[in-house]
């Protein structure tokens, strides 16, 4: 086991990890198609809410490219804990349990104190991506300020800001996987079994650590799909978050014993 799991075994009381092949998080998407269309409407009413909220977001961020690459990181953040009712449909149609809109928001209301606690800290962690980034651009160009009119145009593709653009990308990575490792099955795992947010963080980090190959192919699975739904302005998104929660609920269930 990884010394940072064992740590975190000693120090929480942790359920047991699995470990799973490099190939099993397209067995979760699988089985997550599977559960959105066996509940499709109920996921399609939460899929179309959030495409629709990340729709907004980005007609907000268009005309400030500056904020345009923080708004897409705040909608990749906040995905896990949106995605909160799916994994409760998920729960229900695998416990034979009655599967709704309504049900799974019945769901939410009974672990909301929990959820709240958790988009609280997802809220810091995004502020802290905000103001982290915000120091990387004025360590590097305080004095030489590029246009942020055209922001891409200026920053990432004219090739005068490389260094800039190295430190953006390795900063926004580490804080990535950091936040990745803490909540990819916690808040499954939250709406699964009765867990307080510290003890479902710590096993979702140990998850990571045992699985290290799984967890790195999911990472790249989700990024892919997410920005394949920012690529269709939020159209596509509509079925791939619904697909992704379902899915997630399937991961936290083969890893966490």
């Amino acid at each position: 086991m990884d010394r940072h799991a064992d740590f975190l075994s000693q120090h929480f009381d942790l359920p047991r990890i699995r470990e799973v092949p490099p190939q099993r998080p397209l067995d979760w998407l699988q089985r997550g198609w599977s559960d959105m269309r066996e509940n499709l409407s109920a996921s399609l009413a939460y899929g179309l809410f959030f495409a629709l909220v990340g729709y907004l977001l980005l007609m907000f961020a268009a005309p400030r490219p500056y904020l345009f690459s923080t708004a897409i990181s705040g909608f990749l953040l906040i995905g896990p804990l949106a995605a909160a009712g799916l994994y409760e449909i998920s729960r229900r149609h695998e416990a034979g349990e009655r599967t709704s809109l309504r049900a799974s928001l019945t769901g939410l209301r009974q672990r909301a104190d929990v959820l709240f606690h958790f988009g609280i800290l997802l809220a810091l962690m995004l502020i802290v991506w905000e103001r982290v980034s915000a120091v990387v651009f004025a360590l590097f160009y305080a004095d030489n300020v590029p246009d942020l009119s055209n922001f891409f145009q200026s920053i990432f593709f004219s090739g005068d800001y490389t260094l800039l653009v190295l430190a953006y990308i390795a900063v926004g990575g580490i804080l990535a996987t950091v936040v990745f490792s803490a909540t990819v099955i916690a808040i499954p795992m939250m709406m699964g079994r009765d867990t307080d947010m510290m003890t479902a963080m710590a096993t979702s980090i140990r998850a990571v650590a045992t699985n290290p190959l799984p967890m790195l192919v999911w990472a790249v699975l989700i990024v892919v799909l997410m920005l394949l739904g920012f690529a269709t302005l939020m159209v596509g998104m509509a079925i791939l978050l619904p697909l992704l929660g379902h899915a997630s609920w399937h991961a936290y269930r083969d890893l966490v014993d």
